[in-house]
């Protein structure tokens, strides 16, 4: 009779675990799907944040990553009061709880001042780059730190890319171009 009791029991426990570890399972679910969903938003939050400062340019480039509610800004900027206006608006969004603030500010130096306008006349004047320079941010970032150039951003296809590399090697006075961080849409 004991016996046959343990049974009754244990096919209770079955039952009812059948019951409750589905529901367990969901509600890790839904757990990790809110998880994920505030990772979105706070994402789309921080680049709303960052491509709307005012300071914002085409020789900046602006980069983060959101791990949690912590937030880590990267990327080169000219003036000093972007990076800490980016790092101040970043921190102010709900859900921030901190902010890595690793944004290098690129040295003061007329000589780059001077590539940089050139890098741009050169890059979005010429036929076929007009497009880009429509834009309220050119796609295109011009990154220029001792007379090297890194291109940053997205154009449409390779040739445009190849297009932006190679009016940006034409500039004198650069010491190197690096278009590596140029993506293509196609």
């Amino acid at each position: 009779m004991k016996v046959a009791r343990f049974i009754t029991v244990g096919m209770s426990m079955i039952a009812m675990l059948a019951f409750v570890l589905p529901q367990a399972r969901s509600g890790q679910a839904s757990v990790q799907q809110r998880q994920t969903e505030a990772t979105k938003r706070l994402m789309k939050e921080v680049r709303h944040v960052l491509i709307t400062e005012p300071f914002y340019s085409v020789f900046d480039n602006l980069s983060y990553g959101v791990d949690g509610d912590r937030v880590t800004l990267m990327g080169q900027v000219v003036l000093p009061t972007l990076k800490t206006n980016a790092g101040k608006d970043v921190k102010a969004i709900e859900g921030v709880s901190a902010v890595d603030n690793q944004i290098e500010v690129l040295p003061t130096s007329p000589g780059d001042d001077r590539i940089r306008r050139a890098e741009y006349r050169a890059i979005y004047s010429g036929p076929g780059m007009q497009k880009y320079a429509m834009q309220a941010v050119p796609p295109i970032h011009i990154v220029v730190k001792n007379g090297n150039v890194v291109l940053v951003g997205v154009v449409l296809n390779s040739f445009d890319k190849t297009i932006a590399t190679t009016r940006a090697n034409s500039v004198p006075g650069v010491f190197s171009v690096n278009a590596d961080q140029l993506t293509t849409e196609k």
